[in-house]
């Protein structure tokens, strides 16, 4: 069975990205994925809460195992506490040794030649990434019974150490370094030279031990996180140092905060990752490097978050800018807004990673969250309905600040967009506050986006008026229509639509061509000045309502008048000249701007 597959992912490749800062979104999702945990077991990592949530409802009572091998994390535990306390017979407990006589009197030496392993550039997963559960990860590619902790080097030959899931004497997992690992480790492992923390350390310090360990390997710890820190710090800001000489647009604004944000979090990184690669090439020892393995953990991870946190600085920043140049108050508001949320997010995965690191079951905590989560989302349901409704209008804009709107039956001029509601300013100068949850879902109807106004009256003429005299108003309310300099003529009619119970009714329909109402209501007010004098030219008059009594003295149709009317349509008609049922286009051209508006007595 052939078990060697890389475990370690140091470097991400570069090939394949775009170049530039221009495209900051796929610099800032490259960098982001560069700063991950700097040890191998991510997949493991990502599998565990899975396969803890598939065991723990079914994981029957086992009686508890002396030497805690129920998990692969308490059996890589047990091992480096045993070889701490220098008892290889104990620590050989946990290697799966063939039944052989003579393996079995090796055992203390193989569990002593793994540690030597370990010692001269071999590596565990930290524990907070070796799975905690008695069933182990089930999806890693190695089936329910194996678990990859780590791996070794013999003779520049990389090999992976593997834990295998055994049952115990009293039943229940037992997990031990598998027998093909086992196998693969030497009893006798030659040494060429003493590691080089040795070799450059006092001996005094290399003698005397604690918990099994040189002293002088606690104290080089120390000194390497401060001589990786000081590298790391070193060659982030020679690398901006060049970005910035070498790319001109490096030292625009915009640029120049993404850099910064960068900067200290990708400097941690590093800093991790030269801590880990220099203990390991140095040969300390396997034991102290596992009891720093946590704070790798909880540094990379802080630098991620630290990562987060400034990038949300400066995507927010830049909205915010572009917002305040633009005068949207209510989209700067949005943004403050989710800015605080996302921070807040980040704290609460922060402190999820945190605690689920240092060895806490944070999933009692998740459920008890998503359950409160539920009940807050129930309690503030319409203030999250508002929310939402703020960000409708902000992302559609179907109104803005200054704009006059109805919305449902309120008219009026909308002062201001809020996260939780809008004010419009009525006519009668007072305030109407509206939700935006109700606001998005009214009917909205923005008067201030129109680039005409519709001028439609319905004139109602006397039954008693003679087709001849209908025919002459046709003629000439649309003469005006066409004359006037403000109606667009693609849109101007005049039609007799139909016979009422007291009136003939004239339709007037079309467009002014201004958006400022105030000048549509001079306009109309010439028009229908205009259409009255031909109204009364005409001979006729506007129809009463017919449930209107009128007493008064009847003057009857002026004869003279109607003879006038009916003489000019006779004209026309005897010139072909009547432009019903609509106008030619050489009337209209004829017609077009011939009446003078402003008028010269106005």
């Amino acid at each position: 069975m052939t078990l060697q597959m890389p475990l370690s992912i140091r470097l991400v490749n570069f090939k394949n990205q775009r170049a530039g800062l221009a495209r900051i979104f796929f610099l800032a999702l490259f960098l982001t994925s560069l700063c991950t945990v700097p040890d191998q077991a991510l997949a493991q990592a990502q599998t565990q809460e899975q396969a803890s949530d598939t065991t723990a409802a079914v994981e029957p009572q086992w009686p508890q195992d002396s030497l805690g091998r129920r998990t692969p994390r308490g059996t890589v535990q047990g091992f480096i506490r045993a070889i701490s306390e220098e008892d290889y017979n104990k620590a050989a407990l946990y290697l799966n040794l063939d039944s052989t006589l003579q393996q079995e009197q090796q055992g203390a030496k193989l569990a002593h030649a793994l540690q030597r392993l370990l010692d001269q550039g071999g590596e565990i997963v930290p524990y907070a990434l070796i799975n905690d559960t008695p069933g182990g990860a089930e999806d890693d590619n190695l089936g329910p019974n194996l678990e990859r902790v780590g791996n070794a080097t013999i003779n520049g030959e990389t090999f992976d150490l593997i834990l295998e899931k055994t049952e115990g004497p009293e039943g229940g997992p037992i997990w031990l370094f598998s027998s093909q690992t086992v196998q693969r480790i030497p009893v006798v492992i030659e040494q060429a030279s003493k590691p080089l923390a040795d070799r450059v350390m006092p001996n005094v310090v290399v003698e005397k031990k604690w918990e099994g360990v040189p002293i002088g390997h606690w104290l080089a710890v120390l000194i390497i996180a401060v001589g990786a820190y000081a590298l790391a710090w070193l060659i982030i800001r020679l690398g901006v140092f060049l970005l910035k000489t070498t790319w001109h647009r490096a030292r625009e604004e915009h640029i120049a905060h993404l850099i910064s944000a960068f900067t200290l979090p990708f400097q941690l990184y590093l800093a991790v990752w030269i801590f880990v690669a220099t203990n390991q090439w140095v040969g300390i020892s396997i034991i102290v490097r596992q009891r720093f393995s946590q704070l790798t953990i909880i540094v990379g991870m802080v630098a991620v978050l630290l990562l987060l946190w400034r990038l949300i600085d400066v995507m927010t920043q830049f909205f915010e800018r572009s917002l305040t140049r633009r005068g949207n108050m209510a989209g700067l508001s949005a943004v403050l807004f989710l800015r605080r949320g996302a921070k807040i997010a980040v704290i609460a995965f922060g402190v999820i990673g945190f605690l689920s690191t240092l060895g806490f079951d944070v999933t009692t905590g998740l459920a008890a969250l998503g359950i409160g989560g539920i009940a807050l989302a129930l309690g503030a349901q319409k203030t999250v309905e508002n929310f939402v409704g703020s960000v409708t209008l902000i992302a559609d804009q179907p109104i803005r600040v200054g704009d006059f709107c109805k919305v449902g039956e309120t008219v009026g001029t909308v002062e201001s967009i809020g996260m939780r509601s809008t004010r419009i300013r009525t006519n009668d100068r007072t305030v109407v506050t509206i939700p935006n949850g109700d606001f998005s879902s009214q009917r909205i109807e923005n008067y201030a986006h129109r680039d005409r106004v519709w001028f439609h009256p319905t004139f109602g003429i006397r039954c008693d008026t003679t087709p001849e005299q209908i025919r002459y108003l046709l003629v000439e309310l649309r003469s005006i229509l066409y004359a006037h300099p403000k109606i667009d003529p693609e849109s101007a009619r005049v039609r007799f639509v139909g016979i009422g119970a007291s009136a003939f009714n004239l339709e007037v329909f079309s467009y002014v061509m201004t958006a400022d109402y105030n000048e549509f209501l001079e306009i109309q007010e010439d028009l229908l000045l205009r259409m009255m004098d031909v109204v009364e030219a005409s001979g006729t008059g506007f129809a009463y309502p017919s449930q209107t009594i009128y007493l008064g003295r009847d003057t009857g149709k002026s004869e003279e008048k109607t003879q006038a009317a009916e003489e000019k349509v006779k004209q026309w008609r005897a010139a072909n000249d009547l432009q019903l049922p609509s106008f030619k286009p050489e009337r209209i051209q004829s017609l077009r701007n011939t009446i003078q508006y402003p008028s010269r007595e106005s």
